[in-house]
């Protein structure tokens, strides 16, 4: 493959819904932009159900994002350029984020293209994929400091990956459904430019079979990924792997797999964290 394609305590005081998630997200080890992003966002989450376009709307060229573009829960998909429907490598965004952007209300149909781009710092909340393309989104930030958070939202039909991270920072995903996948987060094993200790935390989430795996990383970087709340739907026989580590490289090889399962260092979670239904 080439390098794209690796890739709660109570109290006699009433505690607000603002220093609650506060409290959450500073358990999972959230800081800075994503806890402001987690006391923003509306109350929709993993157990919401699939949202009814308003609408069709297709899209030709990448949409720039800057600030905040509310999508109106319209269906956006590809068309001309962007209207390709395979795992080509190389495909354009239907939407481009800049640093800080955020996208909300979104449903992306298909064709997808390669999804949604972030080059820095995001927010993607209540975005839905209704047959993701090449990949979902991608984020691609080059500080250590980008805190990409994925808020509500679901995706199906991924042959591949859901979220790749080929960027620097951390990964927030939560309150997020994903069926009919290959994997759900996937940091860049084999990008000719490579980030150590990238970070990623999947919480309070609906994994539904058919599925490969719901986290891989690459242990050699340094990097850490935090299960919690993740609720796995119609994998009796546990096929679906949590969190894969991976010996990963800058020269486009595929990685090695090293191990599957908790390990306390770079696969963070234990058996109670995963409820399988």
């Amino acid at each position: 493959m080439t390098a794209r394609a690796e890739q709660r305590v109570r109290h006699r005081r009433r505690v607000t819904k603002r220093r609650a998630a506060i409290a959450g997200a500073a358990a999972l080890g959230l800081t800075g932009a994503a806890i402001v992003t987690t006391t923003m966002l509306s109350s929709a989450g993993a157990a919401s159900s699939w949202p009814t376009a308003k609408g069709p709307k297709a899209v030709s060229s990448t949409i720039p994002v800057s600030g905040t573009y509310d999508g109106g829960y319209k269906r956006f998909y590809g068309t001309g350029e962007l209207g390709g429907t395979g795992q080509d490598e190389g495909q354009d965004p239907l939407f481009k984020l800049a640093d800080g952007a955020v996208l909300k209300n979104v449903i992306l149909g298909a064709p997808a293209a390669d999804g949604i781009h972030c080059t820095g710092s995001c927010t993607l909340q209540n975005v839905w994929w209704e047959d993701v393309g090449e990949d979902a989104a991608t984020f691609k930030g080059k500080s250590a400091s980008a805190v990409y958070t994925v808020y509500g939202g679901g995706a199906r039909k991924a042959d591949d990956k859901v979220f790749q991270f080929n960027g620097a920072g951390k990964l927030v995903v939560t309150k997020f459904q994903v069926s009919d996948f290959g994997k759900l987060v996937r940091t860049c094993g084999n990008c000719s430019t490579q980030y150590k200790n990238r970070q990623v935390i999947v919480d309070d989430v609906d994994v539904t079979a058919p599925g490969k795996s719901i986290v891989g990383i690459n242990a050699n970087f340094g990097e850490t990924a935090s299960l919690r709340n993740v609720r796995i739907h119609g994998d009796s026989g546990k096929k679906i792997k949590p969190c894969t580590r991976f010996q990963g490289n800058d020269t486009g090889k595929e990685p090695k797999e090293l191990g599957t399962g908790p390990d306390g260092t770079h696969c963070r979670y234990t058996a109670s964290d995963l409820t399988y239904r």
